[in-house]
């Protein structure tokens, strides 16, 4: 499974609605293998989508991310007033030890 963000910005001031979610999967098409869609309207980088999907490769799950997000934007009228900014592999944090290091061989 893979996990893409597709990030969003509003041509205004428009916020996502409370039903992007749903929005984004209902126009997901059977083959494009969606699971599951999260919206987080208020992520510091602006709107993003978070779609799972079970695809072969990272590669095809962006592309099918992609494809699902630029529909969804062009026919659910929720999206009206967004635009779509990037639609890529969600990338985990690094841990914390790796940033500050975790304190052995450092005597």
């Amino acid at each position: 499974m893979y996990l893409i963000h597709a990030q969003l910005a509003a041509v205004s001031s428009e916020t996502l609605p409370e039903n992007a979610a749903d929005a984004v999967m209902q126009c997901a098409l059977p083959e494009e293998s969606v699971e599951h869609v999260a919206a987080h309207p208020w992520a510091a980088s602006g709107p993003v989508l978070g779609l799972f999907l079970l695809s072969a490769s990272l590669a095809e799950a962006e592309r099918s991310a992609h494809a699902v997000c630029t529909r969804a934007l062009k026919t659910a009228g929720e999206f009206q007033g967004f635009r779509l900014i990037t639609c890529q592999a969600a990338l985990p944090p690094l841990p914390y030890e790796l940033l500050l290091g975790d304190g052995r061989g450092t005597e």
